[in-house]
């Protein structure tokens, strides 16, 4: 069945998911409380999901390793449908969805993979980025 960004605004209401909408293909999500919302874009053939975790800045080139070589562990152990990334000095949570078969339950899944992610990581990767040499 070939989807659209209405089924996507669908889903997304059938699960209780507040939402901004902000143009035609991108959606605000809220996550969790005291959380940085995700951004859903609509982008045949995906869809995809992304949350700004934050900018880098270390204090050490141990700790810059340190740092990336974590999230490479848990981007191998502890997230299903999403990875962490870099964009420049920022990085990113990411999940990307095949859109023409995207279903409530698959969006839900990813929307909560990300959240759990967020919960269970971040504090840890902000204490790596901001620990003294």
């Amino acid at each position: 069945m070939l989807r659209n960004r209405d089924d996507v605004e669908r889903f997304l209401e059938a699960r209780g998911r507040a939402f901004t909408t902000l143009d035609d293909a991108t959606f605000l999500v809220t996550l969790a409380p005291e959380q940085p919302p995700a951004v859903l874009r609509v982008q045949a053939p995906v869809v995809v999901v992304q949350v700004d975790v934050g900018k880098l800045e270390f204090q050490s080139q141990s700790h810059e390793c340190a740092f990336y070589r974590k999230l490479l562990e848990l981007n191998a152990t502890d997230l299903l449908h999403a990875a962490y990334g870099l964009d420049g000095d920022r990085v990113q949570l990411s999940a990307a969805l095949e859109f023409d078969n995207l279903d409530e339950n698959e969006l839900e899944a990813a929307l909560s993979d990300v959240a759990l992610a967020l919960a269970n990581h971040i504090p840890m990767l902000r204490q790596m980025v901001t620990a003294k040499a």
